[in-house]
């Protein structure tokens, strides 16, 4: 069983910065990608960001230029460092784990932006 949690979301102000913060644990064998997504009230979930296990990265366009995604292959973790953040940006994020065919979810992170 792998377990994925995710940490660091707040409330800051529209300009300001966080960084958040994916831990998987429990019985990994190896991890593939990471990803982050998030989802506004109201809204379907989307992806924002994807770190492979080589460390290559891609992000959607809304938070490219802004959002920085890194990981710890030794830690299993996967952080997301935002900036210049947007009202728009306030959603649950949410980071899934690819550990071998099965992927898995934290339960998400609020981040509230105020303008």
């Amino acid at each position: 069983q792998v377990q994925v949690m995710e940490s660091g979301g707040g409330l800051v102000q529209a300009g300001g910065s966080l960084r958040l913060s994916c831990a998987a644990s429990g019985s990994i064998g190896s991890i593939h990608n990471m990803y982050w997504y998030r989802q506004a009230p109201g809204k379907q979930r989307e992806w924002v960001a994807t770190i492979t296990s080589d460390g290559y990265t891609n992000y959607s366009d809304s938070v490219k230029g802004r959002f920085t995604i890194s990981r710890d292959n030794a830690k299993n973790t996967a952080d997301l460092q935002m900036n210049s953040l947007k009202p728009e940006d306030t959603a649950v994020y949410y980071c899934r784990a690819r550990v071998s065919s099965n992927n898995y979810w934290g339960q998400g992170t609020q981040v509230t932006v105020s303008s």
